[in-house]
């Protein structure tokens, strides 16, 4: 019963993580003035107009089955260029904003959480209902946040770099482009996630603990 919970659970904190993520996108493109994520309702934290059915549905229920973590994607925000003030800068804030929602996320949650323990109504060494969500909710944030900064195409690193980047360095970059679902399958079954995600966890448990 408590696996079963542990596993609703993340699946919920994916559906938020993955809205915040995506709706960041969309907000920042109308921002800089290309409104197309906007009219498509995608600037909304309804997981609904998010969900992409092998990345939201599909590959988190292997995950289950399989007993792994949950994880997943939502189906990518729709950029217009041509709607863009200063597309190749617009673009570099429209990609880092995304990462840049899990983050704030994730760190407004430790707060709560550390609030929260030091007035003695969660702890970590006997997590209840909401120490787990709030647990979650900072690992998987911040968790997603690290795997997009990773600047392989189509990952959001890969659009702040190349804004960033220009001349002969940008036109080599983008060369990568082609192979940049393979590098990350590679990546994959390579175990890199796996070196990313334990630091990651245990400098998250160090803060709770």
């Amino acid at each position: 019963m408590q696996q079963i919970l542990t596993y609703v659970i993340q699946f919920a904190v994916v559906l938020f993580a993955i809205s915040i993520h995506e709706a960041a996108h969309g907000w920042t493109a109308n921002f800089f003035g290309d409104p197309t994520a906007k009219l498509q309702g995608r600037v909304t934290l309804n997981p609904i107009a998010h969900i992409d059915l092998v990345g939201t549905i599909i590959f988190p229920l292997l995950l289950i089955a399989m007993g792994a973590p949950v994880f997943g994607w939502a189906k990518p925000v729709m950029v217009n260029p041509y709607n863009l003030r200063n597309p190749k800068r617009d673009h570099m804030f429209i990609a880092a904003a995304g990462p840049g929602s899990n983050i704030i996320a994730s760190v407004s949650t430790i707060i709560i959480f550390i609030i929260l323990k030091r007035l003695n109504i969660i702890t970590l060494m006997n997590p209840g209902i909401i120490a787990l969500i709030l647990f979650y909710l900072i690992v998987i944030n911040i968790f997603l946040a690290i795997f997009n900064l990773i600047p392989i195409p189509p990952l959001d690193g890969s659009g702040i770099i190349e804004g960033l980047l220009k001349g002969q360095a940008l036109e080599s970059y983008q060369k990568i482009k082609p192979f940049g679902f393979i590098i990350l399958i590679v990546i994959i079954y390579a175990g890199f996630l796996d070196i990313l995600a334990r630091p990651i966890l245990n400098f998250i448990i160090n803060i709770l603990a």
